[in-house]
């Protein structure tokens, strides 16, 4: 598989943009995260690290990344928005408490055998998923 800096590289070069520092070490922090995270977590992760970089640049980034099928964001509500590191990287299906916010994975590969079935009948190759549950707690 190839390097996730390769990957967001290409992206770049195709959109006529550099790779500059800051968007190395973007890319290096949300690695190194490897969980869900949102913007503001991300840029104190930075700012911990010793690399100052603008909010407006952090979401920039993360755009581009997105763009790029590095990351994709993960709806847990509408008031702020949250990412999980996607490329190469078997689906993360989760359960979202919406009383708590809490994320929860959940493994179940037989969403994958089904995501495989319906695109193999519709003469499809996939290319990834997203299943995402929303619940409270009952009572």
């Amino acid at each position: 598989m190839e390097p996730l800096c390769a990957v967001f590289r290409r992206r770049l070069k195709e959109l006529g943009q550099k790779y500059t520092p800051e968007r190395a070490q973007i890319l290096d922090t949300i690695i190194k995260l490897d969980d869900i995270f949102e913007a503001d977590q991300l840029q104190e992760e930075l700012r911990k690290a010793d690399f100052r970089v603008s909010k407006a640049t952090v979401y920039r980034t993360l755009k581009l990344l997105q763009e790029a099928g590095i990351i994709q964001q993960v709806l847990v509500d509408s008031e702020q928005a949250n990412y999980q590191l996607a490329y190469g990287r078997r689906p993360r299906d989760l359960l979202i408490r919406v009383d708590t916010q809490e994320i929860i994975s959940i493994d179940a590969p037989e969403l994958i055998e089904l995501r495989d079935r319906i695109c193999r009948e519709r003469g499809l190759e996939p290319q990834g998923h997203r299943f995402q549950i929303f619940a409270v707690k009952k009572g």
